[in-house]
């Protein structure tokens, strides 16, 4: 195969697709790109087994089509280290593969596309459709609140999707907060994950979040027994799903708050950041303290001082205290606009917390106690 390109696109290409490369021990040839050039084509694919994607490269000149192995980290060194806007030749076969530009030429050894294990392409008939600009926005609201590698709850790594007909709710949690975002879907052929719990996980929601584009495209969403396919304008994603039980999350929402409180996103997310500052590795807390017309924060370190901010709501029941570690609540405001409402819902200072943003998010953090 032998393709001509801009070095700046190849580049961005190979960094999205590289998240799909595995960081650990695995068959020599996934620590590299596939590479498919057809006729007005150019398709870059990369996996780990466990997560896969098929790209499609916009802006190579095809000249002679074929299939090679392409090595990751020595291309992606390369044009790291050339010119912005630089036009160079990309030519690979089974026995090298070959980078040139009008100054430098780089050879690479090559080896046998057949040993790349298949990556799935989207070929179904039962999907659901969902605005791409919208999707990547409930991804942004909850992959924060999903946990990280291998937690004590392996299904707590993974997120819940929920499609049924023209609806789709996406639900993370690491078992201490928990985000659910709701959007608007369309079914195709019937698809439904009703009566299933499919697990995606993380590094896949980020690997998709990345391909979303907020132009008004949509994206198809195809959820099996045990894998996930989605389908963008420029890429198809593949993931096994996650093992394991997903908590029953509608349980641990409070079914009837005894106060609710509005807040304006922007002076909240400056108190609490104010207040966090004294906070250290051995007390990473913050009482929220309600009253009348204010909310005062209050931090203590163990070493590092004390802080106390205060901040002007409206509010006019009784004084609540609550405790919180202030980097979940921190969390929720990077995701919304610095001029949204919320509003919190609290029973008393042991019960968790429910924040909402809208008809179509609600963040719910454990107080600490």
């Amino acid at each position: 195969m032998k393709a001509l390109c801009q070095r700046d696109g190849l580049l961005a290409a190979i960094q999205l697709a590289g998240a799909a490369i595995s960081t650990r021990e695995v068959k020599p040839v996934l620590k590299n790109f596939k590479a498919v050039a057809e006729q007005g084509r150019f398709t870059l694919m990369a996996t780990d087994l466990e997560l896969g994607i098929r790209l499609d490269v916009m802006g190579m000149q095809i000249q002679d089509t074929g299939e090679a192995i392409l090595p990751a980290r020595r291309l992606s060194d390369i044009l790291r280290e050339t010119p912005p806007g630089i036009e160079l030749s990309l030519e690979a076969d089974m026995a090298a593969c070959n980078v040139n530009t009008e100054d430098a030429e780089f050879e690479m050894p090559g080896e046998d596309p057949a040993l790349f294990p298949d990556v799935p392409t989207f070929n179904e008939d039962k999907y659901h459709e969902i605005e791409s600009s919208v999707l990547r926005e409930m991804i942004r609201r909850t992959i924060f609140a999903v946990a990280d590698g291998e937690s004590a709850r392996y299904a707590l790594t993974g997120t819940l999707w929920e499609l049924d007909g023209d609806h789709v709710k996406l639900i993370g949690t690491d078992g201490r907060r928990l985000a659910l975002a709701e959007g608007k879907a369309k079914a195709h052929g019937g698809h439904t994950t009703k009566g299933q719990s499919p697990l995606v996980p993380k590094k896949a929601m980020a690997l998709l979040e990345r391909n979303l584009q907020p132009d008004g495209s949509s994206v198809k969403v195809c959820l099996r027994p045990n894998e996930a396919l989605f389908r963008t304008e420029t890429a198809t994603v593949y993931s096994r799903l996650v093992d394991g039980r997903f908590p029953d999350y509608r349980q641990v929402f409070p079914k009837k708050p005894a106060i609710k409180i509005p807040l304006a996103v922007a002076p909240f997310h400056a108190a609490v950041r104010q207040a966090a500052i004294m906070t250290d590795d051995d007390s990473k807390r913050v009482t929220f303290r309600f009253e009348t017309d204010k909310l005062t924060l209050l931090a203590q370190g163990a070493t590092a001082g004390r802080s106390k901010v205060q901040l002007k709501i409206t509010y006019d029941g009784k004084t609540v205290d609550i405790n919180f570690n202030p980097a979940y609540v921190s969390d929720l405001m990077k995701v919304l606009p610095e001029e949204a409402e919320l509003s919190l819902d609290l029973i008393d200072g042991a019960t968790p917390a429910l924040f909402r943003s809208g008809p179509n998010y609600a963040y719910l953090v454990m107080p600490l106690t």
